[in-house]
């Protein structure tokens, strides 16, 4: 008995992550301050933050020599590693789920990660008055789809208004010469129609439920509802299971998605882009809702002609809870820089560092609902940490190493020591692929006179410059 118990406590102490103690580190906590210290990490949890820290037995001790640390960056608002991300075919599509769609091997991860970003939360995209179901996931290069899911985080779905959930389609003749109809809605308003609509079936479908579940509680003999996989995650919704990520710009239909989101007993946990949110920040505020939006974009479309720089920080004076996005979709190119749009934002309205950090990590960490688990430097928090060569809102730092839960997924001198290698290997695999396509083409019989072609066609003309390369060839030089 006690030689299994010695081989059960060897077999727990073989699988436990060995302790890492990170020394001489600018700690960013983002909570609580800012002082130079130690990070205990270990199992994929950080274990103590401190000035001191104990190191406990056989810890690996690396010391940073005065590297600043923060927590991993969030993006609450992306569309990386999805292969598709609209069905625009109807304008409730609460039934699909971005998360058949996530491709590990998208590039966009890795680069991601190269900008100290270690959580991704990849929605639908904004072309349904309701769109459908969001996921949120670690930026774990190198895992499979589903090693790549954050099982903590609760599920969400997106809602857009404005511009584009308001576009019919095209309308005319299908490929099967049928005639296509335009899609409801075609206005603003027809947009808080179809939410409405929906919720209000949703509502009717969920007591429907319940009178159901009742009779069968007191042993009444009943027939289950029909299930409709559009209404279920809308039931989520109002029993406050699900999160709602509202696309909006406006401040009239800013207004418009909190007086229904009230009418109806849910809250918004973000409202996105909300680029006027500056003109309704009280009432934001006042309704519970987080915004997530961009530092300094404007005027790339009608509804974001009002667009200004300060609304990150003005929204985050009357109490709204701030993010700050991507909306980045095949490419990383905003992601990589999230820390500088922070950076944009103690320009542009004079929050503090430890604010302006906030709205890359716990901020959007709370939105997201998983502030539980990551977006500061706490004990008991995944070890997702972000290493910089200096202050990580300076436009000159660079990020030297990525950690989450606790290991290592990007070192930046390792990446460059390796893109050698990988040219190589790269151009090496090209040069086989274009060797196997020789080899195996179809080889003209000797003497045999190439294929002819209609006058004036492509082909003509392709055969015609394989003639004159042949019968270059085949002159003396």
């Amino acid at each position: 008995m006690r030689t299994l118990a010695i081989l059960f406590a060897l077999a727990i102490s073989a699988s436990a992550q060995q302790a890492i103690i990170f020394q001489n580190a600018r700690i960013h906590t983002v909570t609580k301050g800012t002082f130079t210290g130690a990070i205990a990490v270990q199992n994929g949890l950080i274990t103590a933050v401190g000035e001191t820290v104990m190191a406990p037995p056989g810890a690996r001790v690396v010391n940073l020599n005065g590297k600043h640390v923060i927590p991993g960056i969030i993006d609450c608002h992306t569309h990386i590693a999805l292969d598709s991300i609209n069905e625009g075919s109807v304008s409730v599509s609460s039934m699909v789920d971005v998360t058949e769609m996530l491709n590990p091997e998208s590039r966009s991860i890795y680069d991601a990660l190269a900008g100290g970003v270690t959580i991704s939360n990849s929605l639908h995209g904004s072309a349904n008055a309701i769109g459908g179901l969001n996921v949120a996931f670690k930026n774990r290069w190198g895992k499979d789809a589903a090693g790549l899911i954050m099982k903590e985080a609760p599920p969400s779905i997106k809602m857009a208004l404005g511009e584009n959930p308001k576009r019919q389609g095209q309308g005319g003749q299908s490929q099967f010469g049928q005639q296509q109809q335009l899609r409801y809605p075609g206005t603003r308003m027809g947009v808080e129609d179809v939410i409405r609509s929906a919720f209000v079936e949703t509502k009717a479908y969920q007591a429907a439920w319940k009178e159901y579940e009742a009779k069968r509680a007191k042993g009444m003999a009943a027939m289950a509802p029909r299930k409709d996989m559009k209404l279920e995650p809308l039931v989520e919704v109002l029993e406050g299971k699900r999160l709602v990520h509202a696309h909006a710009y406006r401040a009239d239909e800013i207004l418009m998605i909190l007086r229904v989101s009230q009418e109806f007993g849910f809250k918004i946990a973000a409202l996105q882009h909300v680029l006027e949110g500056y003109k309704v920040a009280k009432e934001i505020a006042e309704a519970g809702a987080g915004a997530s939006t961009f530092s300094d974009w404007w005027g790339y479309k009608m509804e974001v002609v009002d667009a200004i720089p300060y609304n990150a920080a003005i929204l985050q004076k009357k109490g709204v809870l701030v993010s700050l996005n991507s909306d980045d979709a095949s490419g990383a190119e905003l992601m990589r820089r999230l820390n500088l749009e922070a950076a944009k934002i103690v320009k542009y309205g004079g929050v503090t560092e430890d604010e302006a950090l906030a709205m890359i990590t716990i901020n959007a960490a709370k939105q997201m609902g998983i502030d539980k688990y990551v977006g500061s430097i706490e004990a008991g928090k995944h070890a997702d940490l972000t290493i910089y060569d200096g202050d990580p809102l300076s436009i000159y730092s660079k990020v030297q190493h990525v950690y989450i839960d606790g290991q290592l997924y990007f070192d930046r001198e390792q990446d460059l020591a390796e893109r050698g290698k990988k040219a190589a290997l790269k151009n090496g695999l090209i040069e086989k692929e274009k060797a196997d396509e020789k080899r195996n083409a179809p080889q003209r019989p000797a003497g045999a006179k190439p294929p002819t072609a209609r006058p004036g066609s492509a082909e003509s003309e392709s055969l015609d410059l394989d003639a004159a390369a042949n019968d270059s060839a085949r002159r003396p030089q």
